[in-house]
């Protein structure tokens, strides 16, 4: 990846910020805002008033925080994803930014470039391919239920579950997006997961627990795992065991939409295959960002800082705040606050 040019974008980028403004940002739209029509219900909150989403779906998202659409994106764009994720994996395209991750078992004298070895891409704004993932049409169509006109793209990443090794390193342990974010309101905020081929609970799909995201931001730090944790895998220290868990079966090209507060997880991959899924964070160009001191986000904004100066060589103060403008692109509409 191109990190010189990567890092002294970064620098221009805070220049121009003055530490307070996000003017600099580069912009990627795709298209007009729709004006919204439809119903306009008082009860709904987590939901956009439009007339996209049907009554029942508005009401299914409103009570348990996540929707799935079924067969929302093509088998055509889903291997097209898969194919530029493999020229990455052999690093024949090194898009500038992007953070290439492996498994905590996977020792760095063991590494090749190669599929096998990489389980994650993340902050994929910067390759063309990819990013048509967070522009398309029907992708962007169901955004707006949660987000508004306004639309930008926050957080990027393709997954690649692998086998688990035998130490359970390939879960993800229960934990709250928000954590990660130092923007709001939450309620405008949507991920976009697709899976990119049939995910069951063999080979480690998504697990949520319904109606968590009427909750509040819980504290996350690392689990006490025996086999070890993979980077930035924090989870949620306290939470109901009795809590209803919903483990989601999907087929290629479903898509989940869920809210930034909705607690989830995922098992570990018991199969030989690798898992694979897209997904994208969404917000409101009308969100703002928040100072995370003296919050429970500090522990993960001093990790994500730390980790940013390392991979940029960036010499001078940065924040959690610096780092997601970075990262942030219009893709609807124009932009307000983020």
């Amino acid at each position: 990846m191109d990190q010189p040019r990567a890092a002294a974008r970064l620098r221009v980028l805070l220049g121009q910020l003055g530490r307070c403004s996000a003017g600099a940002v580069i912009a990627h739209p795709i298209s007009e805002s729709v004006s919204p029509a439809g119903f306009h219900p008082q009860q709904f909150q987590y939901t956009q008033d439009n007339s996209v989403l049907t009554l029942q779906q508005r009401k299914f998202y409103e009570e348990n925080g996540f929707l799935v659409i079924k067969k929302l994106v093509s088998d055509g764009d889903i291997e097209r994803f898969r194919n530029e994720f493999e020229r990455i994996c052999r690093k024949e395209v090194k898009p500038m930014g992007l953070m290439v991750m492996r498994d905590v078992t996977i020792a760095k004298s063991e590494y090749v470039p190669s599929e096998k070895m990489i389980t994650k891409v993340q902050d994929f704004q910067e390759d063309e391919e990819l990013f048509r993932y967070c522009t398309l049409p029907e992708i962007l169509k169901y955004v707006e239920c949660f987000t508004g006109p306004n639309i930008m793209a926050m957080h990027t990443m393709l997954i690649n579950k692998p086998p688990d090794s035998g130490k359970k390193t390939s879960r993800h342990p229960l934990h709250q997006d928000l954590h990660y974010f130092p923007f709001r309101p939450s309620n405008n905020i949507v991920c976009a997961w697709t899976a990119m081929e049939h995910i069951d609970r063999n080979n480690g799909c998504l697990v949520v627990l319904p109606g968590t995201h009427k909750g509040s931001l819980k504290p996350h730090d690392y689990p006490q795992w025996q086999g070890g944790i993979n980077i930035m895998f924090h989870g949620i220290q306290d939470y109901d065991e009795n809590n209803t868990r919903v483990h989601l079966v999907m087929e290629k090209g479903d898509t989940v939409f869920f809210h930034p507060l909705l607690i989830h997880g995922s098992g570990r991959n018991k199969t030989q295959g690798f898992r694979k899924a897209i997904s994208c964070h969404f917000a409101s160009a009308n969100c703002h960002y928040i100072d995370v001191k003296g919050t429970s986000q500090e522990n993960i904004e001093k990790e994500v800082v730390r980790f940013a100066n390392e991979l940029f060589k960036v010499k001078q103060d940065i924040n959690l705040k610096d780092v997601w403008r970075f990262r942030a692109r219009l893709v609807k509409g124009e932009r307000i606050n983020l």
